[in-house]
């Protein structure tokens, strides 16, 4: 699966065209679309995006929940009904759909915002604000991360 590291602000010109940073591009080099996938955050005024795995692994964390249960309905259609699939142009561009500019708050830059398995798209200003809060707060809870399990000698053969 690609991993998305860094941020990277870009300039959108009038029609919502905008460059993808080339290490964005080569981590989804090789998957079977040849763009990315874009949705709306339900969280924050950004864009959630990523390859066709990562939509297959979302697919596949839905598909844990009951068919035609509240919580898979809940889930389908917050996620797949508003992502669309953008392809690249001959220069790594993507067209942003008026809709996700707007949610997004995006006007002539855009912040490629690298979050491991996904990348997400905002408005430069607000993630810089963002980002000093996701900061504080990680400095304030001592937060860390605990290394994973290790395999055992089976596991890794």
């Amino acid at each position: 699966m690609a991993l998305f590291l860094s941020t990277t602000v870009n300039k959108v010109d009038t029609k919502g065209r905008v460059s993808v940073p080339a290490a964005f591009r080569s981590a989804l080099a090789g998957q079977t679309f040849h763009g990315i996938v874009a949705m709306p955050s339900f969280k924050y005024p950004a864009i959630q995006c990523g390859g066709m795995e990562w939509m297959e692994e979302l697919s596949n964390s839905v598909n844990a929940y009951d068919f035609f249960s509240d919580e898979h309905d809940a889930l389908t259609a917050t996620l797949f009904s508003k992502t669309v699939q953008l392809s690249f142009d001959g220069d790594g561009r993507i067209v942003l759909p008026s809709s996700l500019i707007t949610h997004a708050k995006i006007t002539n830059k855009a912040a490629f915002v690298g979050r491991g398995p996904l990348f997400e798209i905002w408005e430069p200003e607000d993630f810089y604000a963002y980002q000093l809060n996701a900061t504080n707060i990680a400095s304030e809870q001592k937060l860390t991360l605990r290394p994973p399990p290790q395999k055992s000698k089976e596991e890794k053969h």
